[in-house]
């Protein structure tokens, strides 16, 4: 039996049309922004965020005003999610150790794994204020030692929203800015006349905050292309339809363009699943948003077998993959296209956006076949160094090194080569010949 799609999303034409229209917008606000900097961030900022200000940073006395304002059961919760973060980042950290090597009598090999000396954290805080999206970077920047961290969200009813500028606080954020959307991660990529521009963005956030990033990669490095939020479901008949819709639901009320996807060998659950959801759209506060994303990006695909679920899975590279199924740890050995997995009944993906420990910045729109998520080492970068401290193995390996320059055709290359063969090994290589 063919694999069969009971729901299907927009197609992907409309999905193109739709980011095409973000790219245009995207596009001419950076552009914008490059010309006019503080200027157009204020007016950006007064569009967009209904707020101006003289100075978008944070002073001292309004950060320790934001954090006077949570209440004490928030952030005890808040110390006690970035303290799971905080200790897996570390593990994560001292997995990356710097290596030096003796691969010949004489030369010397290694690799050390420095800090990126300024990052930009944008904070989503738009339809619903990621507070978890502050640890997630800010303070798996401040594991891996960035020395410079700036951190921007954007303002909630017109004010620097409280848990947020604490989270960012607590983190390691140096820099705190009360900016959302495009503004936010334009000013931190390309800086203006009061913004120093740093030399990476990492973040999560909606189309445009994604967009912008990709048109702002090269100008700066970025974490990985992060952009509106997807979620699969993997399930066999070991689980039930109220589990796989609540999973499914629980992360479409992201936004209008959330995608979500059931995966299963079971007709009677996908069926099941189907009318659980709508039983459920009846009920969830969030219906408004969820119920447009189920129906324009849900799916729910049936297939005959474990493998065809796990060829469709990896083909669709999701970012949230639950796997509630009788063979979880063959999904674990087996997916190698996908954000982060969700093993097991009794695991969520909820968990792992707020408090679990990993890190709920995680690629998007089959990104997950060349990258992870965001992790401490995102924030390092493995530089190498040589040293040659014999004379014999300068000759030695000069010699190798002049004759396949010459093979290249790159004389002036074999000459570096060839100067150490004959200053340190004795030898009179003719200039602009091989060693011999």
């Amino acid at each position: 039996m063919p694999i069969t799609h009971l729901k299907s999303g927009k197609p992907e034409a409309e999905r193109a049309e739709d980011d095409a229209a973000v790219r245009a917008t995207v596009e001419g606000i950076l552009a914008d922004i490059a010309a006019r900097g503080d200027a157009a961030i204020s007016e950006l900022s007064q569009k967009y965020d209904g707020v101006t200000r003289p100075a978008f940073r944070l002073t001292t006395s309004e950060i320790e005003a934001a954090v006077n304002r949570v209440s004490t059961r928030d952030m005890e919760d808040i110390r006690f999610a970035q303290d799971q973060i905080r200790r897996f980042a570390q593990a994560q950290r001292a997995s990356m150790t710097d290596i030096e090597v003796e691969t010949l009598p004489g030369v010397i090999l290694g690799h050390k794994n420095i800090p990126v000396q300024s990052v930009g954290c944008y904070v989503p805080g738009g339809k619903f204020p990621m507070v978890a999206s502050a640890h997630m970077s800010v303070l798996t920047a401040s594991v891996a030692g960035v020395p410079r961290i700036v951190a921007s969200a954007p303002p909630v009813k017109g004010e620097p929203h409280p848990a947020i500028v604490a989270a960012m606080h607590m983190g390691g954020a140096h820099e705190i800015y009360m900016l959302g959307g495009i503004q936010a991660v334009g000013a931190m990529a390309i800086g203006t006349e009061t913004i120093e521009p740093v030399h990476m963005l990492v973040g999560p956030g909606n189309a445009y905050v994604a967009e912008a990033k990709r048109q702002l990669y090269g100008r700066v490095g970025i974490d990985l292309f992060a952009g509106p939020t997807e979620t699969m479901v993997i399930a066999d008949d070991t689980v039930d339809a109220e589990l796989c819709a609540t999973d499914l639901l629980g992360q479409a009320e992201h936004g209008y363009n959330s995608p979500a996807c059931l995966i299963t060998n079971s007709r009677k659950l996908a069926e099941a699943t189907l009318a659980e959801i709508d039983r459920l759209l009846t009920i969830l506060p969030t219906r408004d948003t969820a119920a447009v994303s189920w129906r324009d990006y849900g799916d729910v695909i049936v297939c005959d077998t474990h493998d065809e679920m796990l060829k469709v899975a990896n083909d669709m590279a999701y970012e949230h993959v639950q796997v509630m199924t009788d063979r979880d740890d063959w999904y674990l050995e087996n997916m190698h296209s996908y954000g982060a997995l969700f093993l097991g009944p009794r695991t969520n993906v909820a968990n792992g956006d707020k408090v679990i420990g990993t890190n709920h910045t995680l690629p998007t729109k089959k990104a997950g076949r060349y990258t992870g998520g965001l992790w401490v080492g995102k924030f390092l970068k493995t530089h190498s160094y040589q040293r040659v401290t014999t004379d014999a193995a300068a000759a030695m390996v000069g010699e190798y090194g002049s004759r396949l320059c010459m093979l290249e055709g790159f004389v002036g290359h074999a000459e570096q080569c060839n100067i150490r063969v004959r200053r340190y090994g004795g030898r009179n290589v003719p200039y602009g010949v091989a060693a011999e």
